[in-house]
């Protein structure tokens, strides 16, 4: 055996666990993370993963944009640099912001590692144990278990095809005061939400708004997927709206490169210096390398007909999916038809629980994510979330033409044990 895998010992075990503080109960992993090793396996088509597709970025030009930087700029490329992010970067996120209506100044921007860095610190800043957090039901795994951690209480709110409905946000607030909870904010993903991939309309986030200034309640607006629309722009952001009761979180991840990992929080000048000096004490500071990538790539290539390119790519695998959903699988299903982003939310009957149905889905050779991965509370065993941005639209038939044989088998067995 390798030395390379070989565990060394060098003192009696001692049992951490015993030390840990009580938040760890709440770092679990995420049933999409858990799915990886077996999804990414060559044979099994993955419909889990909400990986982008990078196969319309040309990596010759990215590989230019880098050795541009380290011939031009490598010394400060590859230093450290200021905690807020790179003053050159955040007049760029201005300019990519303004697409959907925001109007902001560069000194109010914090450039995290990734929007999912952002959330955490907002969720540090904000959130005592036992705090509320109001979400859509359902929502993004990865702001669940950052909620967990800090110990937050999640409260669902219900949505149909058009996102969160604000009359139950009314509700939702109203009986969560009558308990005598108190709120700290409202999370949501207006634009092609994950899971579900639907899109808020202009006037339910008017609505939305209102409400939450009128309850005292803000709003945490993340949007990775805004400029991902198929056939027409997205209404404007929720920020552009109301400059001072929004946070804004935005993300390279899906209109660049996952990998770079840089995302970005706007917020009101209040919060700026605690956002910052939580992030430094976490990160001291953004990678300067792979800020400056971005800042050249905006400054230089054509980004915007990039991000119609990857669009062009999502949308001919959307359309596979959706036609081969109705193709494949029972008529008893419904699922949602986005207009932008990565995702389908697929219920089906109450009687089945997909994750107990996950690994027939594994022998066939295909995976999903459990509807239940996307509730604080248990909900959504019937559900599942499809994923098209990553396989090809033949791979994405392959897989959901035997998913949809699982889910015939699945449910006529529950029919013969009820009968």
């Amino acid at each position: 055996m390798s030395e390379v895998n070989t565990r060394f010992h060098t003192g009696a075990p001692q049992n951490l666990e015993e030390r840990f503080a009580t938040r760890a109960a709440g770092m679990l992993p995420s049933e999409i993370r858990s799915l990886f090793a077996v999804a990414s396996r060559p044979e099994i088509v993955s419909l889990a993963g909400g990986m982008p597709n990078l196969s319309a970025l040309p990596m010759d030009m990215m590989a230019n944009v880098v050795n541009e930087l380290i011939l031009t700029n490598g010394a400060e490329a590859l230093q450290y640099g200021s905690g807020q992010g790179h003053p050159k970067l955040r007049e760029l996120i201005c300019d990519v912001m303004a697409l959907e209506g925001i109007r902001a100044n560069p000194d109010d921007i914090v450039v995290t590692t990734g929007s999912q860095q952002a959330l955490d610190l907002i969720s540090r800043i904000f959130i005592d144990p036992g705090d509320v957090v109001l979400v859509e039901a359902p929502s993004y795994v990865g702001a669940l278990g950052t909620f967990r951690q800090y110990e937050a209480a999640v409260v669902h709110v219900e949505m149909d095809n058009d996102g969160m409905v604000p009359q139950s946000l009314r509700d939702a607030i109203k009986v969560t005061r009558a308990a005598g909870r108190k709120i700290k904010f409202l999370y949501l993903i207006p634009n092609y939400q994950n899971p579900t991939g639907v899109l808020l309309p202009a006037e339910r986030r008017t609505e939305i708004l209102a409400i939450c200034r009128e309850e005292g309640i803000f709003v945490v607006e993340d949007n990775p997927y805004g400029l991902l629309g198929f056939d027409r722009p997205s209404p404007n952001a929720m920020r552009a709206e109301d400059s001072e009761n929004v946070i804004y979180l935005g993300s390279f991840s899906k209109t660049i490169a996952s990998g770079l990992r840089i995302g970005w929080a706007l917020v009101p000048q209040s919060l700026k210096d605690k956002l910052v000096i939580a992030s430094e004490s976490s990160i001291l500071c953004p990678s300067n390398f792979t800020q400056l990538t971005i800042a050249n790539y905006l400054t230089h290539q054509p980004w915007r007909d990039q991000i119609a390119s990857f669009c062009d790519v999502y949308k001919v695998r959307r359309d596979a999916m959706l036609e081969s959903l109705a193709e494949h699988f029972p008529q008893e299903a419904t699922w949602t038809k986005p207009g932008g982003g990565f995702y389908v939310w697929v219920n089906l009957p109450p009687e089945i629980d997909t994750k107990a149905m996950m690994p027939k889905a594994i022998v066939a050779k295909v995976a999903y994510v459990p509807g239940t991965a996307f509730y604080a509370d248990g909900f959504g065993s019937w559900s599942m979330r499809l994923s098209y941005c990553h396989p090809t639209p033949e791979r994405i038939r392959e897989g959901v033409k035997a998913l949809g044989q699982v889910v015939k088998q699945e449910m006529s067995r529950r029919g013969s044990a009820l009968n």
